[in-house]
């Protein structure tokens, strides 16, 4: 048996936005308040770095977008970004920003890219391996969310991710259209395992209860009395 690389040739790819209050998660705002919603999204982007930190994968790439000077938990967003390559998002729209996230990730390191969001923190640095490691067997994977969309869409060739610009991105069907989308390339899609994201108040306790003991996101939402 061929031993396993220690580090899997593959770029963990995460799609950022800048917590900053009134910017980020508004339909958490509209509950909780600007401040504490904006709150919540740092602690889960914190969550979703250190695992992405924690996984044996030869290159992470974080693509942000937003004020991070505005944001709440700049300080240590930064220290934490300190071990990743940031990049800007570019593109009119969010379809439009995930494939090209997708190209500049691939073109700056020449792996296959896996891309996650930060909607959800509980992903662990195992579940990221274990896609990883799909990935380099597969043309692509596909991690549906319980919302209807994704959180997790990895690619062997960039180009394929170009399917996204006709996908319409926030629906109840994302999920399903973005899988058609992919197939409709001739690639073969694996399935992984399928994940709760946050966007609302009514969210948060599926994720929470899923979370690590040492979770940013857990410690956050108590402390705003979700």
């Amino acid at each position: 048996m061929t031993a396993e690389p220690r580090q899997l040739p593959v770029t963990v790819l995460v799609v950022a936005k800048a917590p900053v209050p009134g910017l980020a998660k508004t339909r958490l705002a509209a509950t909780l308040g600007d401040e504490a919603a904006a709150e919540i999204a740092a602690a889960a982007l914190l969550d979703t770095l250190d695992a992405v930190a924690g996984a044996p994968i030869e290159a992470r790439v974080v693509a942000m977008t937003g004020e991070l000077d505005r944001a709440c938990g700049a300080a240590e967003i930064r220290d934490r970004l300190a071990a990743f390559t940031v990049i800007d998002q570019r593109g009119d729209d969010f379809a439009a920003r995930l494939a090209n996230a997708h190209d500049d990730a691939a073109a700056l390191t020449g792996r296959p890219v896996l891309q996650i969001g930060m909607d959800t923190p509980q992903v662990s640095a195992a579940l990221l391996t274990d896609c990883a490691r799909t990935l380099l067997t597969a043309p692509a994977v596909l991690g549906m969310a319980r919302d209807g969309g994704w959180w997790v869409l990895g690619v062997a060739d960039a180009a394929t991710a170009k399917c996204l610009l006709d996908v319409p991105m926030s629906g109840s069907d994302t999920g399903a259209v973005t899988l058609r989308a992919l197939q409709d390339t001739g690639v073969s899609v694996e399935l992984v395992p399928e994940l709760h994201d946050v966007d609302t108040v009514d969210d948060i306790e599926a994720v929470r209860t899923r979370c690590g003991p040492s979770s940013r996101f857990v410690a956050t939402t108590r402390r705003a009395g979700v």
